[in-house]
């Protein structure tokens, strides 16, 4: 029974929204988003770029201008990578049948897990072509990469969606809309774990923090691999938690399978979030292995001149 809950705060999905003839433009809280998590990641990789102390002997993977450049290549990657693997992983049947519903962006639809693999390709690629070195720029793309999943999340908040599973938490919001008050054995009033700020505090705010302090404080940039591989296993394991509060993907939801399993044996399985972020999880630890393993000693020299 519902005793205590949050009224959802419902400030759109727009900014602001201006007719221009019969044309309306509107800047999204997405979208918003998306870009400002871009400002911020790039300020960030300045910052760490221009302070030659955080680094190898060799000096920062990158300058002003790669890095710039690079921009151009992380953004396609996102944008198509996290397109496809929303279609790859999530609906494949039905973009099969409607293949241009591909192409439209703009209806939602996009996955972590397949833009972090574009950002990853399109690394690959720039690192391969200017002959720079993957593991540092990976390094410099981990420590950028967490103000985006903040913001983002709290934009998947602010549109009304992935939220959680039903509870009677104090905290549970009351989502509005038909899809979030089909609740089974719940009359009245459904709220729902905000599984979307979860994950912005974890995946965002926690890691984030974390990352900044092993580069600026802990000298771990000088064992190139070493931020990466806290990033991928810090958020497998951020999301595998936050998978246990969001409601299931329901083209996974079956009588026999309420939970939403992707792989299940019994009452036992693991949803597609936590699929796709095991890998992640077990490279994230094999980086940290191999980083230390051939670059320890340079690490355990921590910056003295960093402010």
């Amino acid at each position: 029974m519902l005793t205590a809950a949050i009224p959802f705060p419902d400030i759109g999905t727009d900014l602001f929204s201006t007719e221009i003839g019969s044309f309306t433009f509107a800047l999204r809280w997405y979208a918003l988003a998306y870009i400002v998590g871009i400002l911020i990641g790039w300020r960030i990789c300045l910052a760490a770029v221009n302070r030659p102390a955080l680094w190898p002997p060799s000096g920062p993977p990158l300058d002003r201008e790669q890095i710039e450049n690079l921009l151009t290549w992380i953004i396609l990657g996102v944008i198509v990578g996290g397109r496809l693997g929303f279609v790859l992983f999530y609906q494949p049947g039905y973009y099969l049948a409607n293949p241009l519903e591909i192409l439209k962006v703009w209806q939602g639809g996009m996955s972590f897990h397949g833009g972090f693999a574009g950002v990853g390709i399109a690394a690959l690629i720039f690192c391969l072509r200017q002959k720079r070195s993957l593991l540092s720029t990976a390094d410099l793309l981990a420590l950028a990469t967490p103000p985006g999943l903040f913001l983002g999340r709290l934009a998947n908040f602010t549109n009304n969606e992935l939220w959680g599973r039903p509870t009677d938490v104090p905290w549970a919001i009351i989502f509005p809309g038909e899809a979030a008050q089909v609740c089974d054995g719940i009359t009245g009033l459904c709220a729902r774990h905000p599984s979307q700020l979860y994950e912005a505090l974890l995946e965002g705010l926690l890691l984030g923090t974390l990352l900044l302090y092993l580069a600026w404080r802990r000298g771990w940039l000088k064992a190139p691999g070493a931020l990466t591989g806290v990033f991928l296993t810090g958020y497998g394991l951020a999301r595998s938690f936050v998978e246990l509060f969001r409601q299931p993907d329901m083209q996974f939801v079956t009588a026999k399978n309420p939970i939403g399993h992707a792989l299940h044996f019994g009452e036992w399985g693991l949803t597609m979030g936590q699929v796709l972020s095991a890998p992640m999880i077990v490279t994230g630890l094999a980086l940290i292995f191999y980083s230390f393993s051939h670059f320890g000693s340079a690490a355990d020299q921590r910056p003295n001149t960093v402010v």
